[in-house]
């Protein structure tokens, strides 16, 4: 018995037998079955670093997408399986290279696009990293390693899931696994990527695994995420950079610009103070703000800004923070009056507003507020729309049960305060699907940030749990 079969978190061992037919059983058992099999490919895809921003290799992120596009081969159910890349808008420029698998669905069965990305956040500072980030590590029942369950914990959920099924059954459902190169990197040639390949992409049933669970014993499925409109501001006084001693005291330089517009932004308590972004109505699960403190590592002493129950405040209304600052370095600083600021503002816009909408309420904002005149420019804006998803369709209905039955626990529908923008070019390239949003992380991952991590009783479950979902699509027992 290896380590992983021992885990008392096994989906067959949590699900309510009476609850689960003859094949169920034996889904769950060839998910328990391939489950290190899964694992040691898990461990195999965290060691390509494929970050895929324009400073890093890009031939690592080519062998990664080879390194998918092997796994769903070896699954042995697609018709096709093949490397595509998309330009980037208008462009010639060609997008990073992603998977796409498509088989077709027979006897009227629907066809569910499972969509995850394989490329990664860059790993910073090794020295904080527990492990090394590309080398991965099983640590009391996590496995570290940059990219371990951001998202390569999701591409093996659509692989090991796929695999259960067709060691199962003859499955009749279609399938189109797209997993994309560029996540990390503002999803570039996504839209692009949709319309070149519309006719393989179209679904009945969208499954993207990229969010997280409520905790490591409870399942979550996203309902609710913020949008996002992240955009550069420039800040300017003077012409020139000029003497702070003969001009200080008269001459407004573009710091204390920056400082007191900054300050505009936000009320006492912390709570955004722009006019025009809204809040949306959403009922939230009741959440300590000890337990926000916790997860997000807040200092002893320092407060939690905003109001109202913390859930709201992180899934239901909006937020603003300022991501970065060009000015000069403390070693650097001289006893100048800075000509120009330039800074970037990232904004999480609440679902019901369009993010073109709370772009336009920030421009005013700035521009009523620019202090001394100063004058303003724009630069690098990315928007992304907020999403709300339909709980009450066949689809969300199907994840939910096969969720409880994988989990042994009843699914709570979550938010997400983050944003994942590429959800609306999946709603206006494919209006009819029915999009859910679910995932292997858990409060503890850490992705984004060093020692991330994936849980390997959630990525079982999670495995589990699609595989039920698309053995009961293709059975037409939703």
């Amino acid at each position: 018995m290896t380590a992983h079969d021992a885990d008392s978190s096994a989906p067959s061992r949590d699900a309510d037998a009476s609850a689960l037919s003859e094949r169920d059983r034996a889904i769950l058992a060839a998910v328990d079955a391939g489950f290190d099999r899964a694992v040691e490919d898990l461990k195999a895809l965290v060691r390509i670093p494929s970050v895929a921003w324009d400073a890093y290799d890009p031939a690592q992120v080519q062998a990664s997408a080879e390194a998918v596009a092997a796994l769903a081969e070896g699954t042995g159910v697609f018709e096709r399986v093949s490397i595509e890349r998309a330009p980037i808008g208008d462009s010639e420029q060609l997008g990073q290279p992603a998977v796409l698998a498509v088989r077709a669905a027979r006897g009227g069965k629907p066809t569910v696009l499972l969509y995850a990305h394989h490329d990664v956040q860059p790993w910073g500072d090794e020295a904080l990293w527990r492990t090394k980030p590309f080398e991965p590590t099983e640590i009391d029942g996590r496995l570290y390693g940059r990219g371990a369950s951001d998202d390569k914990a999701g591409v093996i959920t659509h692989i090991a899931a796929i695999r259960a099924l067709a060691e199962t059954v003859d499955p009749e459902v279609g399938l189109a696994l797209f997993i994309e190169g560029e996540e990390e990197h503002g999803s570039r040639s996504f839209q692009r990527f949709l319309e070149l390949h519309a006719d393989v992409l179209s679904a009945d049933l969208i499954v993207v695994a990229d969010s997280d669970n409520w905790s490591t014993e409870i399942p979550s499925l996203t309902v609710a995420l913020r949008g996002n409109a992240a955009f550069n501001v420039t800040l300017t006084t003077l012409e020139h950079a000029s003497h702070s001693g003969m001009f200080g005291g008269a001459v407004p330089d573009a710091m204390m610009a920056f400082a007191k517009l900054a300050a505009t932004l936000w009320a006492d308590d912390g709570s955004v103070a722009v006019a025009g972004l809204t809040e949306a109505d959403l009922d939230v699960p009741e959440q300590t703000e000890a337990h926000v403190r916790a997860e997000a590592g807040l200092l002893e002493g320092v407060d939690l800004v905003g109001s109202g129950p913390v859930l709201s405040r992180l899934w239901a209304k909006p937020a603003i923070t300022i991501t970065g600052v060009d000015a000069p370095a403390v070693p650097d600083a001289s006893n100048t009056i800075l000509p120009t600021v330039r800074f970037r503002i990232s904004a999480r816009i609440a679902p019901g507003q369009t993010a073109a909408d709370a772009f336009e309420a920030l421009q005013r904002h700035i521009t009523e507020h620019a202090p001394f005149g100063a004058h303003v420019g724009y630069d690098s804006i990315d928007l992304g729309d907020p999403f709300l998803v339909d709980s009450t369709g066949w689809g969300a209905t199907a994840v939910k049960r096969a969720m409880a039955d994988a989990w042994g626990a009843q699914p709570v529908e979550a938010g997400i305060g983050g944003s994942i923008p590429f959800i609306a070019d999946l709603v206006r390239q494919f209006p009819a699907a029915q999009i859910l949003v679910t995932g292997v992380e858990d409060p503890a991952t850490m992705a984004h940030s060093p020692n991330e991590s994936q849980h390997l009783g959630v990525l079982r479950r999670s495995i589990a749990a699609e595989a039920l979902l698309l053995s009961r699509v293709s059975e037409g027992r939703e």
